[in-house]
C-alpha cells in the first residue's frame, strides 16, 4: 500500500468515528467502544507498523524543530505523524462526548466543541473545557440562589 492510500484509508476511518460522536454523542456504545477503542486502536496498529517499517529509514528527531523537519521529511514518517493527529483527536473528541454526558452538557453545545476538535484538536478541547466550566459554573449558581 502506498502512503497516499494509507492516508485515505486512515482518513475515511477516522471520519466514521467522528461522524458517529456528532450524530449520536449520547450512544454509550459509541462514545464509549467505537470512538475510544475500536477506531484509535485500528489507527494506533497503523501507526506502529509504519513507524516500525520506516523510523530507521530516515535521519532527522524530535531534539530540534529542523530536526523534526528532517524526520518527516520522509513521507511515512509524516503520514505516521498524521495517523497520530487523527487517533488522538478522535480519543479527546471521544472523552468530550462522554463527559458531556455525564455533565449534563447539551448536544447543541458539545457540536461545535467537537466540530473544532476534529478539525483543530486543542482549540475544540478549549472550547470543550469552557462550556463544561460554564456548565458547572451554572448549576453551581442555580443551586446557590435556590
Amino acid at each position: 500500500m502506498t502512503p497516499d492510500a494509507l492516508f485515505s484509508a486512515s482518513n475515511a476511518t477516522a471520519l466514521v468515528g467522528w461522524i458517529l460522536l456528532i450524530a449520536l454523542p449520547r450512544r454509550r456504545w459509541i462514545a464509549e467502544t467505537v470512538a475510544a477503542w475500536v477506531i484509535p486502536g485500528l489507527l494506533a496498529i497503523t501507526y506502529v507498523a509504519v513507524i516500525a517499517t520506516h523510523i530507521v529509514e530516515s535521519p532527522g528527531g524530535f531534539s530540534s524543530l529542523p530536526a523534526v523537519a528532517t524526520l518527516f521529511g520522509n513521507r511515512w514518517l509524516l503520514l505516521a505523524g498524521w495517523i497520530h493527529y487523527l487517533a488522538f483527536d478522535l480519543l479527546v473528541g471521544s472523552w468530550e462526548a462522554r463527559d458531556a454526558r455525564e455533565r449534563g452538557v447539551p448536544h447543541l453545545v458539545l457540536l461545535p466543541c467537537l466540530v473544532l476538535t476534529f478539525l483543530f484538536g486543542p482549540a475544540g478541547w478549549l472550547l470543550y473545557q469552557g462550556a463544561r466550566f460554564t456548565k458547572a459554573g451554572a448549576s453551581q449558581f442555580k443551586e446557590e440562589c435556590t
